[in-house]
């Protein structure tokens, strides 16, 4: 049985490809991988960090974006949907389309069965990248536990860890807190997967 290779697409042509697609994919290497649908804990976690945010961005210049804003990391690539990202400022866009931002201060992922490694390995190995990059944090979707990763004045970063619902994770990079208990607001943890 012989297999076709996939055909090379340029930066370009993928992002023709996505902007008139109904459904996301993200781009590397000339590949592009379609995202995942997601569960209904995924979309609650979302929400309530999204509600958070906003309410703290009240009358300043920083902004919280859905996985609607792609992010790119390199000048050719790769593209991303982050579950969220938050960008302080005037926004640096690549294009005249505005659909493509290139300074994320903060991103989240909401960790999926299908995409935890995902996140962990190649995301992780990417979003550095963005000099405006501060920190990376990753929400598990199945149980109470967050990831912190925070990047240091002297470009080092470090992990933290929590799994307690009273604990508070601080982002002094946009100036925001939130509780982890509110992370979690009406999330239900049992059988539910991606």
């Amino acid at each position: 049985m012989s297999t076709q290779p996939k055909p090379y697409l340029t930066p370009e042509q993928y992002l023709e490809i996505d902007r008139a697609a109904e459904r996301r994919s993200e781009y590397y290497n000339g590949e592009m991988f379609p995202m995942s649908a997601v569960s209904l804990n995924h979309t609650r976690i979302v929400t309530n960090l999204t509600v958070s945010f906003f309410a703290q961005f009240h009358g300043r210049s920083c902004e919280v974006a859905g996985s609607d804003l792609r992010v790119r990391t390199e000048a050719h690539g790769p593209y991303f949907y982050p579950d969220l990202v938050v960008f302080c400022g005037q926004p640096h866009l690549a294009d005249r389309r505005r659909d493509t931002l290139t300074d994320a201060a903060v991103i989240i992922e909401v960790l999926s069965p299908s995409t935890e490694r995902y996140d962990r390995t190649f995301k992780w190995e990417n979003y550095p990248k963005l000099a405006s990059f501060k920190d990376y944090i990753m929400v598990a979707q199945d149980q109470v536990r967050i990831e912190h990763n925070v990047r240091r004045d002297n470009g080092a970063w470090e992990m933290r860890e929590t799994t307690e619902l009273q604990a508070v994770i601080e982002l002094p990079s946009i100036g925001c807190t939130f509780r982890v208990a509110d992370a979690y607001a009406r999330v239900e943890f049992g059988d539910e997967t991606d």
